[in-house]
Formats: structure tokens, sequence, C-alpha cells
């Protein structure tokens, strides 16, 4: 028996959220677009256009049936595939990365569409019987070799922090998909590997773990994103500097309203604020794993968990990043970073989300 009830706190928080993304994308870049395209509404105003888009997204897959997406898991895998290949021979190339297509005049990035894919792709191959993971070799069948091809299709652009975040969720939904940990051992090993010979193989790579280590050690070189993020998370206090007040943003942090924007917030809002987003954040998740556990089958489980793994995954790596807690990579903030492609993908994800929520097993409603 099913009932049909709506996550609303979930839906509360993702608009929350984006309120706060609008504000701060304007706080973070007015400064710098202002400086470089004379308009310190240019970044807010294309901000606004791609949260409206992604809305309307989020309301479409929030009405349809979460299930339809089972007839489009091999469709949707084969079309980013062929999406990532495309991006490799056509592909515009910015500061020597090649991610993005330009498709009726307009660019986006088919890695953001390859991550929703693999979700819906793995939570309908691990919910079916054929597959199911019993031994350690049906992950071969054919969990592993997706990994191995969608990785070395984004390692190719280079996006290694983008590669990261989609081995990292797959293994999650293996994991959580009743597979044994000691399958993982193996995989860890390799995974630990193939991480320090691509550090070690390039010095561009190898710097940024260095600096992550140090990075007062070269302040004006290498260090000076970390280092100036660090400077606006201190200077925030306990209840921050005040809305448009950062002076980090001033172009000490290179377009802050991208990956650095939680420094902005830090700024601006202080500790309080940093540790109430934290909390917007950890509520969102909650409610995610709760839908996953509530979810009426396997693929609904699935498809919850892997939708909330991919907010949680960049969640942590942007915090990370902002903080030193982790290597400089490039890794938007959720629903608060300037985006295009990725908020929409995520809005259209929460949609999906909401959409299961609604039919969660009767005996759980309270």
């Amino acid at each position: 028996m099913k009932k049909k009830t709506t996550d609303y706190v979930l839906i509360f928080i993702v608009l929350l959220l984006l309120a706060i993304g609008i504000t701060m994308v304007f706080s973070a870049s007015y400064y710098y677009a202002l400086n470089k395209w004379q308009d310190k509404f240019y970044f807010l105003k294309k901000e606004v256009i791609w949260v409206s888009i992604g809305l309307a997204g989020m309301v479409v897959t929030s009405f349809i049936p979460y299930r339809f997406y089972r007839i489009l898991s091999w469709p949707l895998m084969i079309l980013s595939v062929g999406l990532l290949g495309l991006t490799l021979e056509f592909g515009e190339v910015y500061n020597g990365a090649q991610r993005w297509l330009t498709l009726a005049g307009q660019q986006f990035m088919p890695s953001e569409v390859t991550k929703i894919a693999v979700i819906i792709f793995f939570a309908q191959m691990l919910s079916s019987r054929r597959y199911a993971i019993k031994g350690f070799f049906d992950l071969f069948k054919p969990y592993l070799p997706v990994l191995a091809l969608v990785a070395y299709l984004i390692l190719k652009q280079p996006d290694y922090s983008t590669t990261g975040v989609i081995v990292v969720l797959m293994l999650s939904m293996i994991f959580v998909s009743g597979a044994k940990i000691l399958y993982f051992t193996p995989l860890v090993g390799l995974l630990a590997f193939g991480s320090w010979y691509f550090v070690s193989e390039s010095t561009y790579r190898l710097q940024r773990v260095l600096t992550f280590l140090d990075p007062f050690a070269d302040p004006m070189g290498a260090g000076w994103q970390i280092v100036n993020s660090l400077y606006a998370l201190g200077t925030g206090g306990l209840l921050g500097v005040g809305l448009g007040q950062s002076a980090q943003n001033k172009l000490y942090i290179p377009e802050p309203q991208n990956d650095f924007i939680l420094a902005t917030f830090g700024e601006e809002f202080g500790f309080i604020g940093f540790v109430f987003l934290s909390l917007l954040f950890l509520g969102l998740i909650y409610r995610g794993f709760k839908i996953a556990m509530k979810a009426p089958d396997a693929f609904g489980a699935l498809l919850a968990y892997g939708i909330t793994f991919l907010v949680a995954i960049q969640t942590i790596i942007n915090f990370g990043v902002a903080t030193s807690s982790l290597p400089v990579t490039g890794m938007a903030l959720p629903f608060i970073s300037f985006g295009g492609t990725s908020l929409v993908i995520l809005l259209g994800a929460m949609g999906i989300l909401v959409n299961i929520s609604k039919f969660q097993r009767e005996e759980e409603v309270k």
C-alpha cells in the first residue's frame, strides 16, 4: 500500500538555498562583473534565468512518476557517453579544459548531464535481479566497465573533480545496494594508486597538493586562492561584516561567484551564518536519505540515495576546499554558486526526489 504525500520540508530547504544563492551571487560578483563587464548585474541576471529554468524543470519532474526513468536508463546513459565523446571532438576550450558544448547558441557541460544519467542507470541496474551483485565479479556486469568508460571520457577533458564525484557516487550506490564491503578493498586500492599516479605525473596537480599542505608557502602564487579564502572566513568572525561588505571578493578571489562563493558568505555572515548554511545542507541530505528509506521499491530508494549522495559529495568537496581541508579543485557549491547546467540538473533532480516522496510506504506515514 502506498499513500501520496509530498516532502514540503525538502522543497522549503531548496527554495531557501536558492534565495541565499541568488543573493550571494550578486554580492560576490558585482565588483568583479563591474570591473570586467561594466555591468554589476551581469551574473545576477544570468543566475535568475538559470534559477527560473531550473525551478520550472523541478516542477515538471516532481509530477513525472519516478518509475518512468527506468525506461530512460539506457538511452540516457548512451546519450551522455555520446555527448562526452562529442565534447572531446568539438567542445569549447577554456583555461586548457575542453568541457563545454554549444547547442543553439547556448553552452552546457555534458559531464553534468552524465551525473544524473549514471544515477538513473545504476538505480535501474542495481534494482534488477538480473544484475544483482552476488559476488565480486558481478561488478564487471556492467558496473565497472561503465564507470571506467565515463571516467576515461571525463578525465580526457580534463576534469578530475567531476571524475572523482562520479566514481564516488557510483561506488556509494553500489554499497547501499547491498554489495559486501569486502568487494571494495581492491577498488579502493586501485583508486588510491590511480589518484597517486595522476597527481605525481603532473607538475600542476602535484603543486595543488603541496599548496594544500602549506598554502602560505606561496601566498602570492599557488596559494593565492585558498589564502584569500581563509582570510575572508577569518575576517567574518562570529557575525560577519555584513551583506555586500566583503573585501576579499574585490578582485582578490578570482571569479568569487563560483567555486569560492562560500568564502564571501563566511566573510559577510560570519561563523553563525556558516553554521546556518551547513545545517541547511545537512537538513536537505537528511530529507533525501529519509525519502530513500521510505521509498516503495528498490529503484526509488537507489534513485533517492544517488541524488542525495550527489548533493552531499559536492557540498563536502566545496566546503573542504574553501576551508583548506581539501586540495583546491573546481567544484560548485550546490544551489549557491553561480551556475548553468549544474544548477538546472540539480533542481531537476530535486523534482525527482519530491516525486519519490509522494509514494512513501503507507506504514511509514504518520
